[in-house]
């Protein structure tokens, strides 16, 4: 995976302050009321993560981040709708970010729930339907499916928004757009594309 240099330094930054996560050395940065009242002005993040809304899975904790400093963007199964999408090009075209993180983790529900198949509740459907493709495209793999298909589904929406039009594609060399994956069990994050 090769960054750009402004971004390999976030994305090192990221995964050091995932480093403090795991190792239980967090440092809790920018929680400040100085740095309240800094941000209170106007928000400069320096990343756009794109989340699951899973509760173990919060990005500000799991980065040792603090106010302002990443813009979060969460749905289950870190899901690309017209919202999340509008949202991540928000933060690209007038925030000025440069670094997408696509986080995906292990036993994500929303992957189970369509490993498991069957009929859905309410809009949960909706869900089911956006990481079928992940699903299908692994069942056939050896190894563990669920692992698979979560981590399938990261790379989809990492392709899925490098090839977004009209605001993030033409980005290209400017904008990077990277999948990692979090570990529910050791804290640890990994790049994977």
């Amino acid at each position: 995976m090769t960054l750009n240099r402004e971004n390999e330094k976030t994305l090192g930054e990221l995964l050091e302050g995932n480093r403090r996560f795991f190792e239980e050395k967090q440092i809790h940065p920018h929680g400040s009321l100085v740095r309240r009242r800094e941000v209170a002005g106007g928000q400069h993040p320096t990343a756009v993560v794109v989340s699951c809304s899973d509760s173990r899975v919060p990005p500000e904790i799991l980065f040792d981040q603090g106010l302002g400093d990443l813009f979060v963007v969460r749905t289950a199964g870190n899901v690309l709708d017209d919202t999340a999408l509008g949202s991540i090009e928000y933060a690209v075209a007038h925030l000025g970010v440069r670094l997408v993180v696509v986080l995906g983790h292990t036993s994500c529900g929303a992957v189970g729930a369509t490993l498991a198949g069957g009929e859905a509740e309410g809009h949960l459907g909706s869900v089911m339907k956006a990481l079928a493709k992940a699903v299908d495209e692994v069942r056939h793999l050896e190894g563990d499916t669920y692992d698979l298909a979560s981590r399938r589904n990261v790379e989809l929406t990492v392709a899925a928004l490098k090839s977004s039009e009209p605001i993030l594609a033409p980005l290209a060399g400017e904008l990077d757009i990277v999948g990692c994956y979090y570990d529910l069990d050791s804290g640890r994050v990994r790049a994977i594309c």
